[in-house]
């Protein structure tokens, strides 16, 4: 529409450029000064993070734990329980559960630990009968083999590896106790009064990001949830399975195996693979035939685990993809010890809500049109448009 002089002044009021009509400016010192503090800013981020590692994970921990149990205060809540009573019988009942335990399963299980060590060398020197027996049946394979030394030496370093893996935490053996009790008490601080703690969260966030924020935290509630209860389920079976199974096949003790299992469940998909190595290395030990049924004891469960009980506890509700999860586990292992690992799953869950609530949500994406390109491009029946 064009304008002449006598159009009312109303008509005349500039807009602003929009699509091509935004010509790019080349970098400015100003741009280049801002990009510095930036890159500055992030980096002294890195740094105070690193130094607080320890009171972070501390932190991270309990606020997980709070989200796993909010939900049983607050149907405490609903009955008309008071919230400070409903925390303190939650916190009575975890703790008359975790006695339970110290006192029925944990006596014989350090026993059967023990028993296990005290063992090794004879479960050794058992495996390389096995394996001088096996090379001078097939003389072909005991030049491609490397000798039984090297392959012990190896096995050990591997498993030394391993066992640092599994041990390394960020909180000292001597500073266990003292982290334990500040976590707990900062755990009753969470859970009685949680409220002040999520307006605060909702008041720094900008006004034009808060309803991303709040769908960010409920969904990251209702997530944690289905994680703790999709681990205890899958613990549990796989936990009991696997103790049965070794127990079956003859592989002893089984109740440690079984334990080990159960406890590979809070890592994520290398956990139960690393919690089945003393269950095999028992297993050689005792022969082909032994370990040729354990390993197929552990395959079968693990299968179970992978395709049925994963995708229909987690799956549903997490949605999310297992090289994710992988990557997750890696990367928060290597940064963090075994604390980082246990956080893995929550932290590729906090990811991806927040990246779909701050980056695709706004943007209106049509996910039925983008998964039809990505089925597309992995049938290989993509075509480059013009």
């Amino acid at each position: 529409m064009s304008l002449d002089p006598a159009d009312p002044p109303s008509q005349l009021v500039s807009r602003p450029p929009t699509g091509s009509e935004v010509t790019s400016r080349p970098l400015s010192y100003r741009d280049l000064r801002r990009w510095l503090g930036l890159i500055v800013l992030f980096a002294v981020l890195a740094m105070f993070v690193w130094a607080l590692e320890s009171v972070l994970l501390l932190f991270a921990v309990v606020f997980l734990i709070a989200m796993v149990l909010n939900p049983l205060v607050a149907a405490l809540e609903k009955r008309g329980v008071k919230r400070v009573l409903a925390v303190a019988l939650l916190l009575l009942a975890v703790l008359a559960v975790v006695a339970l335990m110290l006192f029925l399963v944990v006596p014989p299980l350090l026993n059967q630990i023990g028993e296990l060590a005290r063992r090794a060398p004879e479960y050794a020197g058992r495996l390389r009968a096995h394996f001088d027996a096996f090379a001078q049946r097939y003389p072909v394979l005991q030049q491609a083999i490397p000798p039984v030394d090297q392959v012990a030496n190896t096995a050990g370093a591997q498993a030394t590896g391993v066992a640092t893996f599994l041990l390394r935490s960020t909180f000292g053996i001597a500073g266990g106790v003292l982290a334990a009790a500040v976590a707990v008490l900062l755990l009753l601080f969470v859970l009685s009064n949680p409220q002040p703690l999520v307006r605060a969260y909702l008041e720094l966030v900008p006004d034009r990001h808060r309803e991303s924020a709040r769908r960010s935290l409920v969904r990251l509630l209702v997530q944690m949830k289905a994680w703790a209860k999709g681990v205890a389920i899958n613990g549990t079976i796989t936990g009991i399975s696997t103790g049965l199974l070794m127990w079956w096949v003859g592989v002893q003790p089984a109740l440690v195996f079984g334990a080990l299992t159960f406890l590979g469940e809070f890592i994520p998909n290398i956990g139960p693979v690393i919690m089945a190595i003393p269950a095999l290395f028992v297993a050689a030990s005792m022969g082909a035939s032994t370990f040729g049924l354990a390993l197929l004891a552990i395959l079968f469960v693990q299968q179970v685990e992978t395709n049925l009980l994963v995708p229909f506890i987690l799956g549903k509700e997490m949605e999310l993809n297992p090289v994710s999860i992988l990557f997750f586990s890696i990367a928060m292992a290597s940064l963090f010890g075994l604390a980082g690992a246990i956080l893995a799953v929550p932290a590729a869950a906090l990811t991806k809500i927040v990246l779909e609530e701050f980056y695709l949500r706004p943007r209106g994406r049509d996910r039925a049109a983008i998964d039809a390109q990505a089925r597309e491009i992995v049938s290989n029946r993509a075509t480059l448009e013009d």
